[in-house]
C-alpha cells in the first residue's frame, strides 16, 4: 500500500471520474486506474464502483473512505510539520556578550549563510542575564555567555564550553603600559579605565580584581566590541578575556595591544547555551555545531602558536 494508492482514490470519490482524477493529479488515467486495482486487491475489497456515467464510492468503500482520508490528513499534517523544520524557521537568534564576536561568530556566520541561504541569523548583544532570560524565554535559540570559576551554570540550559583564557588589558600601542610585559592592579587603579556596565561578568571580575576600589575617572560601557572601539580612539584601558582581543581586527590592524595583568591568571570561559527542552530548528542545530567546530579550531590554532 503507497500514499499515492489512496490519495488516488480520494480523488476519485470526490470527482466522481477517473478521468477528472487523472488530469487534477497529473497522471495518466490507465495508471491511476490500474495503482488503484492494485489497492483493491489488497484490501481484498472493491472500494469503487465503475460505470459509463463514471465512478462512485461502493457500499464497501464508503466504510473504508473515512480511514483513508484520515490517514492522507496525518500524511498532510506531517509533511507541513517536517516543512515548517526545516524550512519556515527563517530567523535564528543569538545573544551573545560580545566577547570573541569577531574571532568566533564573523566565521560561523559566513559558514552558515553558505548552507542555509533562506535563513536570516540575528546577533544581538546584550548582558549574561539578559542573554539567558531570551534562551529561557524561547525568544532567542543560543547564547553565548563568559563563566569565572566557580559560577553557577542554570540547569535548564544545555552549556557547551567554546573557548577559555584569562583577563588581560587591553590598550593602544603608544599607552605608557604597552611598554611593559605584564600590567600591575596598580598601575590599572592609576588609568583611565573603560568598565563593562553591570550585568557583564568583567563587571564583577574588575571589582573583585580592585577589590571595589574602581577609579573614579572611568567610562562604563556595553559589551566588548564598544570597549576595544574607544580603546582604539585613545579614551583609556579596559580589562577583556584575552580570545576576545586576540585576532580581532583593531589588534591584527595594530590599533589595540594587549599585557597580562601581573599575579592574576583567572580562567575565564566563553561558553554556549540552548534550552534542555524542546525540539530546536535544525537551521539552529546547525549554527550550534559550527560554532562548536569553529572554537576547536580556534583552540588547535592557539595550542600551535
Amino acid at each position: 500500500m503507497r500514499i499515492e494508492q489512496l490519495e488516488y482514490v480520494a480523488a476519485v470519490a470526490r470527482l466522481g471520474s477517473f478521468r477528472r482524477a487523472a488530469e487534477e493529479i497529473h497522471v495518466s488515467q490507465p495508471a491511476l486506474s490500474e495503482s488503484v486495482r492494485a489497492l483493491e486487491r489488497e484490501l481484498g475489497v472493491d472500494m469503487l464502483e465503475r460505470g459509463r456515467q463514471g465512478a462512485r464510492v461502493s457500499e464497501s468503500g464508503r466504510e473504508l473512505l473515512p480511514h483513508v482520508l484520515t490517514v492522507l490528513d496525518s500524511v498532510d499534517r506531517l509533511r507541513g510539520a517536517a516543512n515548517k523544520q526545516h524550512h519556515s524557521r527563517r530567523i535564528v537568534r543569538v545573544g551573545t556578550v560580545n566577547a570573541a564576536t569577531v574571532p568566533l561568530v564573523t566565521p560561523v556566520i559566513r559558514q552558515f549563510r553558505e548552507a542555509h541561504r533562506s535563513t536570516q541569523v540575528e546577533v544581538f548583544g546584550a548582558a549574561h542575564a539578559d542573554v539567558q532570560r531570551t534562551l529561557l524565554e524561547g525568544s532567542s535559540d543560543l547564547g553565548l555567555v563568559n563563566y569565572l570559576q566557580g559560577d553557577d551554570l542554570p540547569p535548564e540550559l544545555e552549556t557547551t564550553p567554546l573557548v577559555s583564557g584569562r583577563p588581560v588589558v587591553c590598550m593602544r600601542p603608544d599607552s605608557p603600559l604597552a611598554a611593559r610585559a605584564a600590567v600591575r592592579v596598580s598601575d590599572l587603579r592609576k588609568s583611565p579605565l573603560i568598565v563593562m556596565r553591570p550585568g557583564y561578568v568583567m563587571y564583577r571580575y574588575l571589582h573583585r580584581l580592585l577589590r571595589d576600589d574602581v577609579p573614579a575617572f572611568s567610562y562604563s560601557t556595553d559589551g566588548a566590541e564598544m570597549g576595544k572601539l574607544m580603546v582604539a580612539e585613545g579614551l583609556g584601558v579596559t580589562v577583556l578575556p584575552d580570545f576576545s582581543v586576540i585576532g580581532d581586527p583593531l589588534e591584527t590592524s595594530g590599533l589595540i595591544t594587549w599585557r597580562p595583568i601581573s599575579g592574576d591568571a583567572t580562567p575565564v570561559r566563553l561558553v554556549i547555551q540552548r534550552l534542555r527542552s524542546g525540539s530546536a530548528p535544525r537551521a539552529a542545530r546547525d549554527l550550534h555545531r559550527m560554532f562548536v567546530q569553529r572554537a576547536r579550531e580556534m583552540r588547535a590554532a592557539r595550542a600551535a602558536g
